[in-house]
């Protein structure tokens, strides 16, 4: 399971939406092998005074990964080489956080997630 939060600012990320959750969830099959519908992506796009960043330019994009333990460091590693390599925009405007929680600490399709059959591995 992974779930991507991506926070940028209103008036520079509206209407890419798609253009983003697209290249971040290729990464993500890529590096992760996740499968191809196991897409979950989240947009926080604020107004210019919400996002305060005086050392980043206003294209600036925070993205972070909320997965499941398990993952080796290279694993990571990778996701953050593979999303950087593909990136179309300054790369010193995007900030990537991965969060990582066992298992048990999500709830999903009305079961912890720890007792779940998943059609994909984590370690990886």
């Amino acid at each position: 399971m992974a779930q991507v939060k991506v926070y940028g600012r209103r008036d520079v990320w509206d209407g890419h939406q798609k253009e983003i959750s697209d290249l971040l969830h290729r990464c993500v099959v890529k590096a992760w092998g996740l499968p191809e519908d196991k897409r979950f992506h989240r947009f926080l796009l604020l107004d210019a005074d919400n996002l305060i960043c005086p050392q980043r330019g206003d294209g600036y994009l925070i993205i972070e990964i909320v997965c499941f333990t398990g993952r080796s460091d290279e694993a990571k590693r990778a996701l953050i080489r593979e999303i950087y390599d593909t990136l179309p925009w300054p790369k010193q405007d995007v900030e990537i956080t991965i969060i990582e929680m066992p298992q048990v600490n999500w709830g999903i399709r009305g079961l912890p997630a720890d007792e779940l059959t998943l059609s994909y591995r984590v370690e990886v």
